[in-house]
């Protein structure tokens, strides 16, 4: 690795991937390029089917990638078994999907709670600090509520909560504010910017919401499974967002 690539929180070169075989098969991902600084936000933008929520799989671990190089904080996650790379991900590694997978049996403050616990935190600790960020997050009140008695965009900013609580140096996020009104997408946006501008942390998102553009230190644009180009706003086009 050289001393570019330590600056960077992700580093993936010519990444493939692809599903299926013979006449079933489509490519995914086709030689996709991105790097992801620590200390900064990137968002990954571009049309349904270009291979942003593949990208986003691969580079967090979910995903094995067929062909190319990628290194995720300094690690080669196809060198790790399927056990290191689980707890690589639990320690290292924050998740929020389209697909918010809250656990029914749970209150609010329990489910973001977890992560917390599973690392060894005693329940009511852990608990105690996820009350905290569900009120940033707008869920005052609701902290005790129960998924089935929450709107889509509050369970949505519950599964944000559980995936910073335990603060991760990569944060992932796909369509993180899809769900939510103009405010509650403003104090989503604004609490990740405050995961990602650490040194030792960064955060990718990607976004079809012009309204979030504005947060972004670096745009990655995808097309057919690469990305295409990469923009870093200036301050005028952040305002203007």
């Amino acid at each position: 690795m050289t001393n570019h690539d330590s600056a960077r929180a992700v580093v993936g070169r010519g990444v493939t991937k692809e599903y299926g075989e013979g006449e079933a098969r489509v490519l995914a991902l086709r030689g996709a390029d991105l790097d992801v600084a620590f200390g900064e936000m990137t968002m990954i933008s571009g049309p349904s089917g270009c291979g942003k929520t593949t990208l986003l799989s691969v580079v967090s671990g979910l995903l094995d990638h067929d062909g190319g190089e990628l290194r995720v904080l300094g690690a080669d996650l196809d060198a790790m078994s399927d056990r290191e790379r689980v707890l690589f991900r639990r320690a290292n590694i924050g998740f929020v999907f389209q697909q918010y997978n809250l656990l029914p049996a749970l209150t609010a403050a329990e489910n973001a709670a977890v992560p917390l616990v599973a690392a060894g935190a005693r329940l009511s600790d852990a608990v105690k600090r996820t009350r905290e960020i569900l009120v940033r997050l707008g869920l005052d009140g609701r902290t005790e509520a129960l998924p089935r008695e929450m709107s889509g965009g509050q369970q949505q900013r519950v599964a944000l909560a559980r995936a910073i609580v335990h603060e991760p140096r990569l944060l992932v996020c796909d369509e993180p504010t899809a769900a939510l009104d103009g405010e509650s997408g403003r104090r989503v946006m604004e609490l990740l910017r405050d995961a990602a501008v650490r040194p030792d942390r960064a955060v990718v998102v990607v976004t079809h919401d012009p309204r979030v553009m504005g947060f972004a230190d670096v745009i990655a644009h995808m097309e057919d499974g690469r990305v295409s180009r990469v923009e870093r706003p200036t301050r005028a086009t952040k305002e203007a967002a």
